[in-house]
């Protein structure tokens, strides 16, 4: 069962809708009990750092999220905001994020270029690094739909799996054992999303 944590942010409907799309079981929920049973896990999320995990610890879900991923070594996989609360730290926030990957959140900074704003809002492609399952067998012309201003920064490049450029490149998929993450969002990119959510179903 692939369980969609809720905590309170994120297009937790339009995921569950492209998991129906390919014939994937997933349940929304917040509920310890439901995600302990998950074999794999989805977190989502639209809005800022300090909010995302001001929510999960309100709900109490940290230390479930953590014996998932951490000790269970459950397939994680997190989803704008949600791929930013796994790094240690983000620069939009006071507060410490889950710290399953060495990275840390940074503003986006598309270097002046004329035309480029933040945030980084539509289409986009990615550029793969190294092998990842998420990416496998995506087509040559597959885009993205991003929203975002900030983004992660790994402090270990074998953790980046694709890039994408907005003036400058910035991680947009990571992968680190049982963790994944992905900057844009699958649920709103059409049949090249429903690939990288096949693909994880597939883990």
């Amino acid at each position: 069962m692939i369980v969609i944590v809720d905590y309170r942010t994120g297009n937790l409907g339009s995921v569950a809708n492209m998991f129906k799309r390919i014939g994937v079981a997933a349940t929304i929920t917040s509920e310890a009990s439901d995600i302990e049973k998950a074999d794999k896990l989805i977190l989502p999320g639209v809005g800022a750092f300090d909010s995302g995990m001001n929510n999960l610890g309100m709900l109490g879900l940290v230390p479930i999220l953590n014996h998932q991923a951490l000790e269970r070594k459950k397939p994680v996989l997190g989803i704008c905001l949600g791929m930013q609360l796994m790094a240690k730290c983000s620069e939009e926030g006071k507060l410490a994020g889950l710290g399953w990957m060495d990275a840390r959140a940074v503003r986006l900074a598309p270097n002046g270029h004329v035309g480029l704003r933040v945030p980084h809002m539509g289409w986009n492609t990615v550029n793969p690094t190294k092998e990842c399952p998420l990416l496998q067998d995506m087509p040559d012309d597959s885009r993205f739909y991003f929203v975002h201003s900030y983004h992660i920064v790994c402090d270990n490049q074998e953790d980046v799996s694709s890039i994408t450029h907005y003036g400058s490149d910035f991680a947009s998929v990571v992968h680190k054992r049982n963790l994944y993450g992905v900057q844009f969002h699958p649920e709103k990119s059409h049949k090249f999303g429903m690939k990288i959510l096949q693909n994880f179903a597939k883990l």
